[in-house]
């Protein structure tokens, strides 16, 4: 059996709705924190992950196996950047613990658009932003979607700011095996739970909105209009866009990302339009 493993958020509701059920006996399911779901991605511990982007480009050899993946194509939300003062006068920037792929993200715009490498301190998770003593603030998740706290020069939505500054989606997350691990039939049990959820929007929302602080409206919403749940050619662009720009300034390693292997698992589709 396959052993597969998610990422505990509310972003991924959607595509592990009915995914237990209908692995059935190929496969079995665990939900758990990025970074542990990289970790155990590659020590073998577990055979197939959704995990960050980044960590798709710090691993070797590592197979995207489906085109159900979590992205946006414009504002996501739950992804912002808290500025305490003039963005281009950021020294400090403090980085949620519970993200790697929007550390990157946020860095990257940074630098490309104002010259910026500041550096950077921790945000745990128990910590309030009052807590934190830092230039800047990223907030991912749960916490990221409610009203910030104190006064800020600048919010930033990244997924927007990605999208118009790049004008290519960004990719957040996407179902990757390690080499070695057959997957024949897998990709059709993922696309099938990611359209299941997509059909379920309501019915999701309704399930976990209360939970988190949310109305049911609210969290519908941002399952229809802030997310996309799909990797298509322009969030393989995108994607590859991501990895050069954060290769650029040290943020991933160069690991020789031009191989056939690399290739073929980004696709070849040649076609421009986003939509």
């Amino acid at each position: 059996m396959l052993r597969l493993g998610a990422v505990s958020y509310l972003n991924t509701k959607p595509l592990i709705h009915t995914l237990a059920e209908q692995l059935g006996s190929k496969g079995t399911l665990s939900v758990d924190l990025p970074s542990r779901l990289a970790s155990d991605l590659a020590a073998g511990r577990l055979d197939v992950a959704l995990i960050p982007s980044v960590e798709y480009f710090r691993g070797q050899g590592y197979q995207i196996v489906s085109d159900a993946a979590i992205g946006c194509r414009g504002p996501v939300w739950s992804v912002r950047l808290l500025s305490r003062v003039p963005v281009p006068e950021i020294r400090t920037l403090a980085l949620d613990e519970g993200s790697r792929t929007s550390a990157a993200m946020v860095q990257v715009l940074l630098h490309e658009m104002h010259g910026l490498r500041p550096s950077t301190v921790p945000m745990e998770i128990d910590q309030t932003v009052d807590d934190v003593d830092a230039d800047a603030i990223l907030m991912i998740g749960d916490r990221a979607m409610h009203p910030a706290s104190g006064v800020y020069h600048e919010i930033w939505d990244l997924g927007d700011r990605w999208c118009r500054w790049t004008e290519l989606p960004f990719v957040f997350a996407m179902w990757v095996a390690r080499p070695g691990v057959e997957v024949t039939g897998l990709s059709e049990i993922l696309e099938s739970s990611r359209d299941v959820g997509i059909e379920h929007f309501e019915s999701i929302a309704a399930a976990h909105a209360a939970t988190h602080g949310l109305t049911k409206e609210d969290l519908h919403r941002y399952f229809a209009e802030n997310l996309h749940f799909q990797l298509g050619p322009g969030e393989r662009r995108g994607l590859e866009s991501f990895r050069q720009r954060a290769t650029a300034i040290g943020l991933v390693p160069d690991l020789n990302v031009t191989t056939t292997a690399y290739k073929r698992s980004l696709g070849s589709d040649n076609d421009h339009d986003l939509h």
